[in-house]
């Protein structure tokens, strides 16, 4: 995503990209909307319009789930829907985290180079979710029906969150940078969920004998 003729950071790339994928998922506001990535599949960009977009959709199921009037049948429905997209989500930051090890695999590493507390792909994760975060705290703000101290107090969180980006994003970039250097090296470790493993829940495996 960064060469030598294209000195933008990795961040402010994600960053408009994740605001991409949330504008083009408001255009219809339904989690039922199908997903038209505008990037070629297999790259960067790619996966991270499409982590962004499995954010948004979630974000919505967990607004929708807590109605407290929604069918109990519905309810379970929407429930099996968040644990898939759960998994979907943990795979593709697996996935994205498989691309920084490409992007690094031929850096020397330094004889005291450290590891971070956190892959690349988790930090990235926690970033697409802040954009989310920021667009419905702006919607917050911008709210007609809404009181003066409550336009308040969500611009205030706002001013935060937009902080929090910035520094989350200048965080990112200064590990990428780390790692190019060799002054930080990645280690991933694959996420073993046991829920959703046959073999590894034993209401599950219980559930076949």
């Amino acid at each position: 995503m960064r060469n030598k003729t294209n000195i933008m950071s990795f961040t402010k790339q994600a960053n408009q990209i994740f605001k991409r994928a949330i504008d083009d998922y408001h255009l219809t506001d339904d989690v039922n909307t199908p997903i038209k990535n505008p990037y070629a599949k297999g790259s960067i960009e790619y996966n991270l319009y499409l982590k962004c977009w499995i954010d948004t959709v979630q974000w919505h199921y967990e607004d929708i789930i807590r109605d407290p009037h929604i069918n109990p049948v519905d309810a379970l429905s929407l429930k099996r829907r968040i644990d898939h997209s759960n998994q979907d989500r943990t795979d593709l930051v697996e996935k994205i985290d498989s691309y920084f090890r490409h992007q690094y695999s031929e850096v020397s590493i330094l004889p005291d180079a450290r590891l971070n507390t956190e892959s690349p792909a988790w930090a990235v994760d926690r970033l697409s979710i802040l954009a989310l975060k920021i667009y419905h705290m702006q919607e917050q703000v911008e709210r007609k029906d809404a009181s003066p101290e409550h336009i308040a107090k969500c611009q205030g969180k706002l001013d935060i969150l937009l902080e929090q980006q910035k520094d989350l994003s200048l965080a990112i970039d200064q590990l990428l940078d780390d790692i190019a250097a060799g002054r930080k090296y990645m280690k991933v470790y694959r996420q073993m969920k046991m829920y959703n493993d046959p073999d590894t829940n034993p209401i599950l495996y219980k559930s076949e004998n």
